[in-house]
């Protein structure tokens, strides 16, 4: 696999390196990038967080996920693909965006095939692959949907439902099918998705500009990047652009972040997936072209959403539903219904915070791609924060339920009936789309960990692992990285092989750490780091070199802006870039919203187990406010009397594992 592959397209050879070139977003050589990230298979996992979790990955998300979506009893997603291409009777079962849900299934598991090369995982997908493959029309298109109905209709309607999935489902099959190529070799998967691109390229050089703004959900602008970038086709370019330059042409909605054409953006209140899903895509083009009016509405939209819409634990999407008060495009006087959306800036509600997890992954992606394209420490200070907090907090630790939405309180008396609520569930019959993306996100965890460039070699995340790759000059580096980060900071860097000339090594202070120091081979370099930056050691390495890094980690109190009503004088506790709540279980004698935190408690880390899951909890003496009974009273005279409690908080994403409970990530304050 080190030696590289040759990938036959349309007649063309591509020689492709297996090095960066197999990174999971392949920027290695686009030209307005930084970084690249490393092979999906150079990270092998040893010790540790990360390393429980893939263990958990391995044994339980991957196997569930491929029994759930092969099921014909539970999940009818693959059942779908049998019917469309002629192998069984039967009709189309589920939402629209089922095919997009089994690629990324597919993606997932051709993700952990990467890292530990398990033959059944590739006869799993040996066997789906030729299904689609049967399922797809002769011209390319390929959506289950329409062709299950059309053969029964003789029509052959195509993106003319505004609510319409099937460019989502297309960009992830591309998407799939180059991680699949990147993973194994094989081009199958891969031709399925370049005869679906260039259907795509024919319909839009003749479809409307309505028909062209029904792509409400646009995975393909970020598949169409890769596309590209594994086949050097520019057409798959040229497409991505005429899209982008599309949007905003014909009356548009925030809630498909289409109301203006994108140069013309100023904040997002719309879908949190589609607009997250949109600005990935958009980074993707810059990495390529370099616009720099793109790279500007992108800064511009960051700081909207970073500064004034993100939750605590990196979360984005606040509403289930709500208006824009900005009207239409055409229409400025009316309201607008907006879904499973940003609201509006410091709109930040907590009891009903949507925050779908496909939105946190969302953000994931679009953060990451701006931190290739830049290598600025603050992309990743989001990139991080999300992954730990609100991606991790969909999936039990057991990884076998999910949630499709991650408020960050939430109670058993509540008055009244949210649309996505409860507990967490194997299977959500409504909309299961996070769980496969959540599943290939962990299985892609170690791409994140190291990025390359022309600079050298970029250490961003901690835990411990093994690291084998190629740098962009052809030669090798090899370190074996030994950590209990995030419950501890304290982090080492041992060298197993190493270029002949000088290589930068580029560590990442993270922006929550205060303090840090580096040692190399026992002598100090720097012991007053301070974070939201990256800290470079320019050496000569030889094989038995060491790096340690301390980052000091104690917990810490944050507070958010007075604008954010909702939580004005309370407070939330981060240790490292683990967020944290009080869940019920941990104080059953007391209720979690009378708890109340004093500014100066002193909090100390303690092991713990929940579902078998290892982790770090804080116990301090915190408050309680003795409320008394609030039936059938709206507003009382404040009882001032507190007692102290002690208090056990848990890392924000092992919550609703012990059944159904109360919690809450923010706390009064008592000063």
């Amino acid at each position: 696999m080190k030696k590289g592959l040759k990938l036959v397209v349309a007649g063309a050879v591509c020689s492709v390196a297996l090095n960066a070139q197999t990174a999971l977003v392949n920027t290695a050589k686009s030209k307005y990038a930084k970084l690249s990230g490393v092979g999906l298979g150079d990270v092998q996992w040893t010790k540790g967080f990360w390393a429980e979790r893939f263990d958990v990955l391995k044994n339980s998300m991957v196997p569930t996920l491929w029994r759930t979506y092969t099921s014909d009893t539970i999940c009818y997603s693959f059942q779908n693909f049998k019917v469309a291409a002629g192998m069984q009777e039967g009709r189309f079962r589920g939402p629209s965006f089922h095919d997009g849900d089994f690629y990324k299934t597919l993606e997932a598991v051709a993700s952990l095939y990467a890292a530990d090369k398990d033959p059944k995982l590739n006869a799993w997908m040996e066997e789906a692959i030729g299904v689609i493959g049967k399922a797809q029309r002769a011209d390319g298109y390929i959506y289950t949907k329409n062709i299950i109905e059309q053969k029964k209709s003789g029509e052959q309607k195509m993106f003319d439902d505004k609510l319409s999935f099937e460019a989502y489902n297309f960009g992830h099959l591309m998407t799939a099918g180059c991680v699949h190529y990147r993973a194994t070799g094989k081009t199958n998967l891969l031709d399925i998705a370049k005869k679906a691109s260039d259907f795509l390229i024919v319909f839009y050089n003749r479809a409307t500009p309505e028909q062209a703004r029904n792509a409400i959900c646009p995975s393909h602008y970020m598949g169409l990047a890769e596309m590209y970038r594994t086949t050097k086709e520019k057409k798959y370019l040229d497409l991505l652009n005429k899209l982008i330059d599309i949007r905003g042409t014909v009356e548009g909605t925030d809630d498909n972040s289409d109301r203006a054409p994108f140069r013309d953006m100023k904040r997002i209140v719309g879908h949190a997936v589609r607009a997250n899903y949109l600005m990935a895509g958009v980074a993707d083009l810059y990495a390529e072209e370099g616009d720099k009016t793109l790279l500007t509405t992108l800064d511009t939209l960051w700081n909207n959403v970073i500064h004034t819409k993100m939750y605590v634990t990196g979360a984005c999407g606040a509403l289930y539903d709500g208006v824009s008060v900005d009207g239409t495009s055409y229409i400025p006087d009316t309201v607008q219904k907006v879904h499973q959306s940003y609201g509006r800036d410091y709109q930040l509600p907590n009891f009903s915070a949507h925050n779908e997890t496909c939105a946190n992954i969302g953000n994931v992606l679009w953060n990451y791609r701006m931190f290739l394209l830049t290598g600025e420490e603050k992309y990743f200070d989001i990139v991080e924060l999300a992954l730990y907090n609100s991606v991790l907090s969909g999936i039990s630790m057991d990884g076998t339920k999910f949630f499709y939405t991650n408020p960050l309180a939430h109670t058993v008396s509540y008055p009244y009936h949210l649309r996505w609520e409860g507990g967490r569930v194997p299977y959500i019959s409504k909309s299961n789309c996070c769980p496969p993306n959540v599943v290939r996100t962990i299985a892609q965890i170690s791409n994140y960990m190291y990025s390359v460039g022309k600079d050298g070699l970029y250490i961003n995340m901690y835990g411990g692992n093994t690291l084998q790759t190629i740098l962009n000059d052809g030669s090798k580096i090899a370190l074996q990285q030994t950590s209990n980060y995030p419950w501890d900071g304290a982090v080492s860097l041992a060298i197993t092989e190493a270029p002949a000339k000088t290589l930068p090594v580029h560590l990442r202070i993270p922006g929550w750490c205060n303090k840090a120091s580096v040692k190399v081979n026992g002598k100090t370099i720097n012991a007053n780091l301070t974070g939201g930056q990256y800290f470079t050691l320019n050496h000569a390495w030889k094989k038995g070199d060491r790096i340690e890094l301390v980052l000091d980690m104690p917990a810490t109190l944050i507070e958010s802006n007075p604008m954010v009503e909702e939580t004005r004088n309370q407070v939330a506790v981060k240790r490292g870039p683990v967020v944290y709540c009080i869940e019920s279980p941990d104080i059953p004698a007391q209720k979690v919203f009378n708890i109340a935190i004093p500014s100066n408690i002193q909090l100390k880390p303690v092991p713990t187990t929940i579902a078998n899951g290892t982790m770090m909890a804080l116990t301090g003496e915190a408050r309680v406010l003795n409320t008394g009974d609030w039936t059938n009273t709206l507003y009382k005279q404040v009882n001032k009397k507190q007692t102290p409690v002690t208090v056990k908080l848990i890392p924000y994403y092992a919550w609703a594992n012990r059944g159904e409970t109360d919690m809450s990530v923010w706390m009064p304050l008592v000063r």
